[in-house]
């Protein structure tokens, strides 16, 4: 459906476009001789320009940047500030946090952390509650729990899961149907295969041929997969994974970091999920760097009676800077103001109508193309029907067509997740901010098919 040759084409002309617009960020890019890849993150390499866009300033879901181009942004930091950049709500309590109250790393739990856990409690149905400062630190420290009850040394993943740079995480499923180390994975400590097991998403069968051999501590999952497209479970499939679990003795951490935009209490609350173990990140703190994991209460139990374990000084569940009091002053403002209820019906409704209206382009120019929605955030594939497992979505990626899609936008002043198709909505996203999109997009689609 694609003319190949005129992609290329356009391509070029984006590109002269958008050094044109943005020649302070080229000089900022080429100036960066003493950072590692030229960037403060190799990630921020994902550059369909040629160079990186260099950020100046934000509020709400627009962003600025030293070129003094102004972007609609529907990444919104990849969920981490899914609250809207510098909410006035979470910036008054940060300064006061800071200027008014002081300390920032204390080492000391302050009052505002249980206001935080009960929330938290309230939303997502775990009894206790554990800070760090990455869903990755949260990650890690739930699977040494998990090991140390357990006694089993393996952790299962859905291929082309994301859980952040754990270890365990990075291995996919093979063309024998076994698991294989990501493409690309750098310096692991050792064999993927070694440390961890893995099925397909939405494979019920395929992941009950892994739990049987025994050795499975715990199953690690989004409860859809979200940073390679946006695949949504199969019917019954979430509560075939916890009733497999449980006749295998394995316990089951949800990592809801990014599914968090299904609603007020993610996935979890809108599912009727039960985890043993429950992980989330980035947004909950309006930007500010923080993670969390929950127990059950009887994993938490369990945990706690064991003493042996070293919880308190270096048993490798801790972190200096992690429960820090501007975290939590900052989690509880993000979590009390903003990411309320109504602020969730609202972004859905949105994310609904972005659906919707890109639906019609897909059916309107014939394209076989497919979007998916999570809440608050929707995201195309150019595959049709959409994947249901992360080798499908893996093998539906087009990086010539989503680089020209995204530079296409950005040129425009629309700004999507550099790694996919995501589009997420916030409190201070508008109707006209999406139509805006639908009519870039659609500007797109006509320059490559007609």
């Amino acid at each position: 459906m694609i003319n190949r040759t005129q992609l290329a084409k356009n391509h070029l002309v984006e590109q002269a476009v958008f050094l044109e617009k943005h020649p302070k960020s080229k000089a900022a890019y080429e100036a960066a001789d003493n950072l590692f890849g030229k960037v403060p993150m190799t990630w921020m390499n994902k550059k369909a320009g040629g160079f990186p866009i260099y950020f100046d300033r934000a509020l709400g879901n627009k962003i600025w940047d030293i070129d003094g181009n102004e972007y609609i942004d529907f990444a919104l930091g990849d969920t981490g500030a899914m609250a809207g950049h510098s909410n006035p709500i979470v910036v008054d309590a940060i300064i006061d946090r800071i200027k008014n109250q002081g300390g920032i790393t204390t080492m000391l739990p302050t009052e505002d952390a249980q206001w935080v856990a009960k929330n938290l409690t309230e939303r997502f149905g775990m009894a206790k509650w554990s800070y760090s400062l990455t869903a990755t630190d949260a990650n890690r420290w739930a699977i040494r729990l998990v090991r140390a009850i357990t006694g089993k040394p393996k952790i299962l993943f859905n291929a082309y899961c994301y859980h952040g740079s754990v270890d365990e995480a990075l291995i996919v499923v093979g063309p024998d149907g076994e698991g294989m180390s990501r493409p690309g994975n750098v310096g692991s400590p050792v064999d993927v295969t070694e440390t961890s097991r893995v099925a397909e998403f939405n494979d019920l069968e395929g992941l009950e041929r892994q739990l049987k051999n025994g050795d499975v501590a715990a199953v690690l999952m989004e409860p859809a997969l979200t940073n390679i497209g946006i695949v949504l479970p199969g019917p019954g499939y979430l509560q075939g994974v916890r009733e497999l679990t449980r006749k295998y003795d394995a316990l089951l951490i949800i990592d809801e970091t990014h599914t968090f935009s299904a609603g007020y209490g993610g996935m979890t609350a809108r599912d009727g999920l039960e985890p043993d173990v429950f992980v989330i990140g980035k947004a909950i703190a309006g930007g500010i760097p923080t993670g969390t994991y929950g127990l059950s209460e009887e994993f938490a139990k369990r945990v706690l009676e064991r003493d042996d374990l070293d919880l308190v000084d270096m048993g490798g569940v801790g972190g200096t800077l992690a429960g820090n009091p501007l975290s939590v002053a900052a989690m509880r403002a993000t979590l009390e103001h903003v990411l309320t209820h109504e602020n969730f019906e609202k972004m859905i409704d949105l994310a609904t109508y972005f659906t919707n209206g890109v639906n019609e382009l897909f059916e309107k120019y014939d394209l076989p193309w497919a979007i998916n929605q999570l809440g608050a955030r929707a995201e195309y594939r150019f595959a049709k029907p959409y994947p249901i497992n992360g080798t499908q979505a893996f093998e539906s990626a087009d990086a010539e067509l989503e680089d020209y899609l995204h530079l296409y936008l950005a040129n425009r002043g629309v700004l999507l997740t550099p790694f996919h198709n995501m589009a997420l909505m916030c409190p201070t996203t508008t109707k006209a901010d999406v139509d805006r999109h639908q009519e870039v997009f659609e500007e797109a689609i006509k320059s490559l098919v007609s």
